[in-house]
C-alpha cells in the first residue's frame, strides 16, 4: 500500500499546481482585460455618452454581444477628439475671432480690423447704426463704441480720440455724425496703431460680448462650438430680451429643445438656436444673408465637431476659408 500513498500525494501536489497556474493566468487575462483602451457594457443594458460605439460578439455575455466604447484621448484634435476645452483657451479664442472676421470683414486676419472704420454699413437707413468700428463692429448708436473710446481715455487720458468723447455721447441713440466726420475717422485709424487702444478694445470686446456669451453657454452646459455659436449671435444682435437680441433667440430656441444642462441633446439644442437665429437675422435687410450659419456654423455641428477643433474648413458668402492648425 506505501506506493500507492506516494503516488496519491503526488497527483494531489500536481492538481494543486494546475489550480494555481490556472488562478495566475486569469488573473493576468483579467488585468490585461481592463487595462485596454475601452469600457465594455452588455448591449441590453444602456450605453455610454463618450467614446465611438461599436458592437462586438461575445458569447460570454447574456445578450451574446456588448458594446465597445474608445476610451478618452489624454489630449486630442480634430473632430473625433474627445477631450473639452473652454474657448477661454488662447488658441480657441483666436479660432474665434477669425470666424467672426471672416464673416464681419472677409477676412482671418481679425487682428487687421483693429483700424476698421464705416458709416451705415448696412446700407440702408431703417438699421443705420451709425459709425460701426473695430474688430467686432462696435457702433456709435448702440453706445458699445463710446465705451471703447471711454475705456481708453481711462487707461491713457488725453490720447488722439479724446476730443471726440463729447460729440460721442451725444449721437448715442442716433445715427448722427455731428462733431465727428472725417476727422474722427482718420483719429480711429491713428489710434488703432497704439497697443493700448486695441488693449482696449479687447477689453470692452470681452466684457460686453465675449465673457457673458462664454458664461451663459457653460451654463447651458455647452462645449466650445456652442460657445462659439453664443459668442457670434451675442456679437451681431446685442443683449436684450426682444426676439432679435440675444436672449430672445435663446428663449425661442428653449421652446423647441432642452439645453444639455436641462438633460436635453447638445446638438438637438443648438440646431434649434441656430433655427432661431436664422429666424432674427432674415427679419432684417442687413442680416439677410445666413451664410454664416448654414455653411459655417451648421457645418462644424453636423461633423459633430463640438470641441471646434481643427482643421476647420467653412465658407462664408461665397468665400472659401481654413484653419489648418
Amino acid at each position: 500500500m506505501q506506493p500507492i500513498q506516494k503516488n496519491s500525494r503526488r497527483n494531489l501536489f500536481i492538481a494543486i499546481g494546475v489550480v494555481v497556474v490556472v488562478a495566475i493566468i486569469g488573473l493576468a487575462f483579467a488585468s490585461s482585460r481592463a487595462a485596454t483602451s475601452y469600457v465594455s457594457l452588455e448591449a441590453e443594458q444602456g450605453s455610454i455618452t463618450s467614446g465611438s460605439p461599436q458592437v462586438v460578439n461575445d458569447a460570454t455575455a447574456s445578450a451574446g454581444k456588448y458594446l465597445q466604447f474608445t476610451a478618452p484621448a489624454a489630449s486630442g484634435g480634430g473632430t473625433g477628439s474627445t477631450t473639452s476645452v473652454d474657448l477661454t483657451d488662447a488658441k480657441k479664442k483666436d479660432i474665434a475671432m477669425q470666424l467672426v472676421s471672416s464673416a464681419e470683414n472677409s477676412s482671418l486676419d481679425w487682428k487687421a480690423q483693429y483700424a476698421y472704420i464705416e458709416y451705415n454699413v448696412e446700407g440702408n437707413e431703417a438699421e443705420n447704426r451709425g459709425y460701426t468700428a473695430g474688430i467686432i463692429g462696435f457702433c456709435t448708436k448702440c453706445s458699445d463704441l463710446q465705451a471703447v473710446v471711454n475705456y481708453y481715455n481711462q487707461v491713457k487720458p488725453n490720447n488722439v480720440l479724446t476730443p471726440y468723447v463729447p460729440a460721442l455721447q451725444k449721437v448715442v441713440g442716433t445715427t448722427s455724425t455731428v462733431g465727428l466726420g472725417t476727422p474722427f475717422i482718420n483719429a480711429w485709424k491713428t489710434a488703432a496703431k497704439d497697443v493700448t487702444f486695441q488693449e482696449a478694445q479687447d477689453h470692452e470686446r470681452d466684457r460686453v460680448y465675449f465673457t457673458p456669451a462664454i458664461t451663459q453657454a457653460k451654463t447651458d452646459g455647452i462645449h466650445a462650438l456652442g460657445q462659439f455659436i453664443y459668442y457670434d449671435a451675442l456679437v451681431m444682435h446685442g443683449p436684450g430680451t426682444d426676439s432679435l437680441s440675444f436672449g430672445g433667440i435663446r428663449a425661442a430656441a428653449l421652446k423647441k429643445a432642452k439645453t444639455p444642462a436641462q438633460g436635453g441633446n447638445e446638438t438637438t439644442y443648438l440646431n434649434a438656436f441656430l433655427d432661431a437665429r436664422k429666424d432674427a437675422m432674415l427679419a432684417e435687410e442687413g442680416h439677410s444673408d445666413t451664410t454664416r450659419i448654414d455653411t459655417m456654423q451648421r457645418t462644424f455641428l453636423q461633423a459633430g465637431n463640438l470641441n471646434l477643433d481643427p482643421p476647420l474648413s467653412w465658407s462664408v458668402y461665397g468665400d472659401k476659408y481654413t484653419i489648418a492648425k
